[in-house]
């Protein structure tokens, strides 16, 4: 019997709808800048296997899809980062050096191979000024995207980027930037997912050395704390926000305490 054929772009499209499908069910992920740098959440029950890393000293690793896929890429960067980093300068590894790094190997790897990666990557690099912050999200294909502001990728990414762009603003605070990214991964009349299950970290521009730095435990709670305040509750500033001098809250926290184990993140898939 004889083999089908498929033009060049059949073959292409369905790649494309493949990684498609299977970066969809991931679990979304939000990067937006703040006042003093980059912020990054996701939900992720696991412990163990992040979805949000450090690559070097001001850059920053975000990704959704197969776990193994983009670790390995997680890993590619890091020792790119390290090895240039030892053999000229530290100054010398930037974020768009390892943004056009990931875009060459993952086009590569989606013409050439027979199945493309089900993964989509964003690339942070926290300034000195919020001038000089860059994020770049990078898709199966290699396509790069220069990023302002905020960027979401996986699960429902459009209607979550449609939700930030609604509510993000310049130069809020951390606590800030916390509320309008879990309002944005949160479908409206949705439950947020509890502290236990959020995976947040920072590139913190006011940090020495290295600016990447992991939200947890009672930090994370006292964030979520504030940003839940209602504005009305703030005291007289006038400024209406749930940050700095604003009043406390004596309601419930707003994240709930955990219900039932944790379950494994293995490839990014399982449903929320």
């Amino acid at each position: 019997m004889p083999f089908g054929y498929a033009s060049p772009e059949q073959i292409m499209r369905d790649k494309a709808d493949y990684a498609r499908k299977g970066i969809a069910r991931g679990r979304s992920v939000v990067v937006l800048q703040y006042v003093d740098g980059i912020l990054f959440v996701a939900p992720n029950p696991s412990r163990a296997l992040h979805k949000i890393s450090e690559i070097y000293d001001r850059i920053g690793f975000a990704a959704v899809g197969r776990y193994n896929e983009f670790e390995e890429l997680r890993l590619g960067g890091i020792r790119y980062a390290d090895i240039n980093g030892y053999t000229y300068d530290r100054s010398d590894v930037t974020g768009r050096g390892l943004a056009n790094l990931y875009a060459s190997n993952l086009g590569r790897i989606f013409t050439e191979s027979i199945k493309s990666l089900e993964v989509e990557v964003v690339v942070a690099e926290v300034g000195d000024t919020k001038d000089g912050d860059a994020i770049y999200r990078l898709t199966f294909d290699g396509s790069v995207f220069d990023e302002h502001g905020f960027a979401a990728m996986g699960g429902q990414a459009e209607a979550v980027a449609t939700r930030l762009k609604e509510r993000y603003r310049e130069d809020m605070t951390l606590s800030e930037a916390l509320e309008v990214a879990l309002a944005a991964l949160t479908e409206p009349g949705g439950e947020r997912p509890p502290v236990n299950q959020l995976e947040v970290a920072v590139l913190d521009r006011n940090r020495e050395h290295r600016k990447f730095q992991r939200l947890t435990g009672a930090r994370l709670e006292r964030l979520l704390a504030q940003s839940a305040t209602p504005p009305a509750e703030s005291s007289d500033s006038g400024s209406g926000s749930g940050g700095e001098g604003a009043a406390p809250s004596d309601d419930k926290p707003a994240t709930p305490p955990p219900t039932g184990p944790e379950g494994p993140v293995d490839d990014g898939s399982s449903p929320l």
